[in-house]
Parts: C-alpha cells; sequence; structure tokens
C-alpha cells in the first residue's frame, strides 16, 4: 500500500474483466473510497499480467473468463512470479459455485467473490484481503471445503504440520473449517489479536501465501475433514 502501512495507507487495486461496464461499476464504488486507489484497469488476461508487473497493486480484481488468457492462468502467473509476493488475487465470477473457483483457490487466488455482490460487501472484501483476514464468507468458504473434499483424493500426512504447535494445529483447524479471526477468538478464549498471531505464525511456518491457502492445507494433510463441517 502506498503512503507506508499505516492505517492512512491506500490500497491500490487493478481491475481485470473483458466487460466494460463491469469495470466501470467497480471502478467508481471503489475509486469513491479515499483509502482505495485504482491503479488501473484490463480487459483480458494478458493485459492483467502487464498490468501488475508493472503497477505491482495490492489488490487484482480478476474475472475468471476473459479472452486471450483467462483469469485462473494470469491467476497462476502472477502468484508464481516472486516479484508479485505481496500482490493479492481476488477471482470475480457470476456464480457462487462456478466451476473454477476450486482451481482458481489451488492457483493461489485469496478468495472469491461473486460479481453481484453487494457494495459495502465488495469494499469489506478488499481491505479484509490486504489486512491478511479472512474473505470468504463461513458459508462461501463451507461450500468452497465441500467441493474440494468431494474432489481430492484420500490426504496424505504433510511433513510441514509437524514444525507446529499443539494450539497453531488447533488454529489451523478452525481456519480450515471456515472460522474468522473473531470465531476463533471466542472458541478458544483468547483475545482476536492472538488469535490473529497464531494464524500469521501457523502461515508463515507452511509459507502458504494466505488464509485460502491455508483451507486447502488443512484439508490436503488431513487435518480437517468433510465430516467436520457440520
Amino acid at each position: 500500500m502506498s503512503e507506508g502501512d499505516g492505517d492512512d495507507a491506500v490500497i491500490r487495486v487493478a481491475l481485470a474483466d473483458d466487460q466494460i461496464l463491469v469495470r466501470a461499476g467497480f471502478r467508481a464504488l471503489l475509486a469513491a473510497q479515499p483509502d482505495i486507489e485504482v491503479v488501473g484497469e484490463a480487459a483480458d488476461g494478458e493485459q492483467a499480467l502487464a498490468l501488475v508487473r508493472e503497477q505491482h497493486p495490492d489488490v487484482v480484481l480478476m474475472d475468471i473468463r476473459m479472452p486471450v488468457l483467462d483469469g485462473l492462468a494470469a491467476t497462476r502467473r502472477i502468484t508464481g512470479d516472486p516479484a508479485l509476493g505481496e500482490v493479492k488475487v481476488v477471482m470475480l465470477t457470476t456464480f457462487e459455485l462456478d466451476e473454477y473457483v476450486f482451481e482458481a483457490i489451488r492457483s493461489g487466488a485469496s478468495g472469491f467473490l461473486v460479481k453481484d455482490t453487494e457494495p459495502e460487501e465488495l469494499l469489506r472484501a478488499v481491505r479484509a484481503v490486504v489486512g491478511g483476514d479472512a474473505l470468504l464468507s463461513p458459508g462461501v468458504t463451507r461450500r468452497l471445503i465441500a467441493e474440494f473434499a468431494a474432489r481430492s483424493r484420500e490426504p496424505a500426512p504433510a511433513a510441514a504440520l509437524a514444525e507446529l504447535t499443539e494450539r497453531e494445529r488447533e488454529v489451523m483447524a478452525l481456519v480450515g473449517m471456515g472460522l474468522s479471526n473473531q470465531e476463533i477468538a471466542r472458541r478458544l478464549v483468547v483475545s482476536p489479536l492472538t488469535a490473529k498471531t497464531h494464524v500469521s505464525r501457523t502461515m508463515v511456518k507452511l509459507g502458504v501465501r494466505d488464509r485460502a491457502q491455508l483451507v486447502v492445507l488443512a484439508y490436503e494433510s488431513g487435518l480437517v475433514r468433510p465430516g467436520w463441517l457440520g
């Protein structure tokens, strides 16, 4: 974010969607916020990739279906480039259960939003993903988890989990179940800041980019199972 990392920092956002009216609507909403700046627009995945490399935005709102290079492929290139490690990608889709949402998260996207989401929810999501907090609502997270679980093979134990403390494993499992930091704090009877610290340390130890990938790893490792969704 520009102007340092204080509370008055401006969140720099790039828009990638092949529909000009969609981009115009998002731009109007985002640009009206004092803490958000739209740094550019792209109409396809190749343009999005070039824009991200040039501007290094904090967040990219990336449509899944675009010409030339689709959003999924563009996301893989962004998240796979060490020079763009701080860029967060949020996928845009028409339906919550879009067939590509699952693969988008696996590709490194920090989450996804439906295009007809409420304006307040879009703004909250942009701010949340930059802050490293939960982006997906619990309901959407659980649907994503259910789809992941249905497609996954029998999970194999992850050696990396051996580095985690017992509390960090517990926190990771709760993240995997779709709980927010606030909900984790209530469950463990700790402060929200302590819960956030545990989540952050767990992510650092496992080398994951964000919370969404932590959810995926929780299932891949077998730490969380589908039957725990409730």
